[in-house]
């Protein structure tokens, strides 16, 4: 409530008639509550023995030993993002932080996974939890200690946000679901995750703070969310990642409700720590701390990429003169120790960061962290990802064409994949692009380059900034075709110099393939989410060709409504981000070898308009020039959740995808489990994740779901629920299954109490209400054929 009432009188604020620029934040204290002192780790359920351990360990140190456990140092042996030093005696041997939830960034010899969308897009556990197992090989081959992902912050509230694709979905059930497999596959190879990014992190612009050239800095926007809204939308992935045992999360640059996210007390103590029961360890994003005594007391416990002149010897001073007790720096010790014996990286790890070369330039041991026994995930994972949202007459699969002509910037690699020196181009995956253009968003400085709609020197595979990928090859849409053209015998043109509409097409062609992309990256927001210089090639191909398929690989939301309905467009896929398969994925897709089975993560709006407010990043009012504040009025109502309350029709709506078959839906089934405590309210101790009882289950949802065409095919079965008073459906559930021609597969859901729980504001608590559920079962948002009703 207190959350809330911080909301309210900002908005009154700046509706006020008042011009005076506000230069001084003490007007926003209070608005997030004060929650002191930071909670203890307590060791609770499986991390018991770590803690233990790790007790016994931190006993043994002294107190510059303590604090130099919470913040980074300069490497002058390894090249990881970020470096604790050992602490020989004690035989720990110190921890590499290390970029990113796509595999390995900024190195050689790993590979280049599928990124977070594109996994997404996938709506497969069990591909999530493989592509999970296989990163953290290559991260404890390489000897990094911490990698820095799963992204579950930004869930993608801004439409053109420029790092909603490192994130799995906008919907917080698919997203946790994901970050829950991911967490568990990355954790069992012994590698650290790192959640991120806590909390409220949904825009690039305004991020960090910016020094202005003439004039005061303007400090990092404010996200100012109330009670319900953040623990129904984007608390929730978070506590999917926390239950599933994330041994750290790191905190975020913004401000949420004006108190900065990695000195909110309310966030960090009173969310994270005590009601998830959090037991790991929190890191600043790099150059996200602000405070030094207020960021120790609020419950940050590292510091990153160095302790920024806040932390080292100031933390020690303020121990000794008591302004911070010797009990906190203690419990960070203690948790950061803990998380390191909880993963076993004690027995038989790598040293820090020994495949990590400090200067790839220079000879250097070569540490291989590429599996053989991943290809085949890396493989499925890009198919996967690809999302099929037109097929008229069945112009996909390929049959055997004699000729194909390609199109578009999108199709080939891009000229240069080889490392640079610094902050550079391969380093943040601007291979096909100019880093330049997002450097202002990293070093804190105004935006001066346009910024782009699309990476035209070449085809992506992940997105840019620190979430890039860097590996070892890439397979483009070009290379596989021209293979596979070899293979078959038949005939290939192409133009990808005549980028705009001056192309032409050749009279024989039995179908022209169009690729275009829509370019996202960290560091800034996307300035639209769809372009006139796309689209016009797109027109241009189609108006001469009668079966024209466009080919998408988009790093978050694109519109297709200039081109969707035109007569000879046949086919239409968003190939996201497929990471260094892409090409190969792409074609075995094309000529029917795969079968499409993706769905869309998000929805696809037929105008900008459709979005509203949340169209782009929110820009500094009058007033506020200087604090940025973001007001989340929306409350839970963005993507689908919106466009059905506004009864807007989206172009393809969430959870919507082709395949090369049909699926029918009958016998649905709603079933109370016996013996179920369906108490108002949750009673059950507080481990990792909250409540243990919010994980239990009481209704099982089934149905049947046939194969009605000719072809083998996967379908993704998804359950909405209907809750009282909230959206009027959301997701809870999801099933990926195999089914063969004319076959029926039985697909079976579990709603636990907290995905049938409203957040009360009051209670505090998870709130399963008394009355009428309505379920609802089917092949999209929008295509659900089984409804039924529980009670409760």
């Amino acid at each position: 409530m207190l959350a809330l009432v911080g909301l309210v009188d900002i908005s009154v604020a700046q509706n006020s008639s008042t011009p005076q620029t506000i230069t001084d934040d003490t007007v926003f204290y209070g608005q997030s509550p004060p929650v002191y002192p930071t909670p203890m780790g307590k060791g609770t359920g499986n991390w018991a023995e770590a803690y233990e351990k790790a007790a016994a360990m931190v006993a043994q140190m002294t107190m510059d030993e303590k604090s130099n456990l919470t913040f980074g140092i300069s490497s002058t042996t390894n090249g990881c993002s970020g470096n604790i030093p050992p602490i020989h005696r004690l035989g720990f041997p110190g921890l590499c932080l290390q970029d990113a939830g796509q595999g390995v960034r900024a190195t050689d010899y790993v590979s280049g996974f599928p990124s977070g969308i594109h996994v997404g897009a996938s709506w497969n556990k069990d591909l999530a939890h493989q592509r999970a197992i296989a990163i953290g090989g290559e991260f404890r081959t390489k000897g990094v200690n911490v990698a820095l992902g799963p992204v579950v912050g930004p869930l993608g509230r801004v439409a053109a946000g420029g790092r909603n694709w490192e994130g799995f979905s906008n919907d917080p059930y698919l997203c946790g679901a994901l970050a829950f497999e991911t967490v568990r596959g990355i954790q069992s190879t012994g590698v650290i995750t790192s959640t991120k990014h806590f909390l409220g992190n949904e825009q690039e612009t305004n991020r960090n703070p910016i020094t202005q050239t003439n004039g005061p800095k303007i400090q990092s926007f404010s996200s100012n969310i109330d009670d319900k809204t953040m623990h129904e939308l984007y608390l929730w992935p978070f506590q999917d990642a926390v239950h599933a045992g994330t041994g750290n999360i790191m905190c975020s640059y913004q401000r949420l409700n004006n108190s900065y996210g990695c000195g909110n007390s309310k966030s960090l103590n009173g969310l994270l720590k005590t009601e998830l029961g959090f037991e790991g360890w929190v890191v600043s994003d790099w150059f996200a701390q602000h405070a030094g005594v207020a960021n120790a007391l609020a419950g940050m416990d590292m510091a990153m990429p160095d302790a920024e002149g806040f932390w080292g010897p100031n933390l020690t001073l303020a121990i000794s003169n008591g302004t911070v007790p010797e009990s906190r720096l203690t419990d960070m010790a203690t948790r950061i120790i803990a998380g390191w014996y909880k993963m076993g990286q004690d027995k038989d790890y790598p040293e820090p960061g020994v495949g990590m070369p400090i200067d790839l330039f220079a000879p250097h041991k070569v540490v291989d962290a590429r599996n053989p026994a991943s290809r085949q995930t890396i493989f499925n994972g890009a198919v996967e990802g690809h999302v099929l949202v037109k097929n008229t007459n069945k112009a996909l699969p390929l049959k055997s064409p004699r000729l194909l002509s390609l199109y578009g910037y999108d199709a080939k690699n891009p000229d240069q994949n080889n490392p640079a020196p610094g902050f550079s181009s391969w380093v943040l995956g601007y291979e096909t692009g100019d880093y330049l253009q997002a450097l202002g968003g990293f070093i804190g400085t105004p935006q001066t380059l346009p910024l782009p709609q699309v990476a035209i020197n070449g085809t992506i595979i992940s997105g840019g900034g620190s979430g890039a990928v860097t590996p070892t090859y890439i397979s483009s849409p070009f290379d596989a075709l021209q293979a596979r053209a070899i293979e078959d015998g038949s005939a290939l043109f192409w133009d990808f110099n005549n980028v705009n509409s001056t192309a032409y097409v050749e009279g024989t062609s039995d179908a022209c393939l169009v690729f275009i992309n829509a370019w996202a990256s960290e560091g800034i927001d996307r300035p639209g989410l769809h372009d006139d210089f796309s689209d016009a090639l797109v027109l241009n191909i189609a108006d001469q060709c009668s079966n024209t398929i466009v080919v998408i690989h988009n790093a978050g939301v694109r519109l297709v409504d200039q081109f969707i309905d035109h007569p000879n467009v046949t086919a239409v896929i968003f190939a996201h981000l497929p990471g260094q398969d892409s090409g190969r994925a792409l074609v075995s897709l094309l000529y029917g070898d795969s079968g499409f089975s993706g769905k869309l993560p998000y929805s696809v709006p037929r105008n900008e308009s459709d979005y509203g407010a949340l169209l782009g990043p929110i820009l500094p009012t009058p007033g506020y020039e200087l604090f940025p504040q973001h007001n989340y009025t929306e409350g839970v109502y963005i993507d689908y959740r919106a466009f059905d309350a506004q009864n807007i029709s989206p172009r393809y709506e969430f959870g919507f995808g082709l395949t090369y078959t049909t699926f029918n839906y009958t016998n649905l089934s709603v079933k109370k489990l016996d013996w179920v405590n369906t108490a108002e309210y949750p009673t059950g101790p507080i481990q990792m994740g909250g409540h243990t009882d919010l994980w239990d289950v009481l209704v099982r949802v089934t149905a049947e779901v046939r194969n009605s065409g000719d072809v083998y095919g996967s379908e993704v079965a998804q359950l909405y629920v209907g809750i009282p008073g909230a959206p009027m459906k959301q997701l809870r559930g999801f099933s990926k299954t195999e089914i063969q021609p004319g076959e029926t597969a039985k697909v079976s859901f579990d709603l636990t109490r907290r995905d049938l729980s409203e957040w009360d504001v009051v209670a505090q608590q998870w709130r399963l209400q008394r009355g009428s559920y309505n379920i609802f079962v089917g092949a999209s948002s929008r295509i659900l054929p089984l409804e039924d009703q529980l009670t409760i």
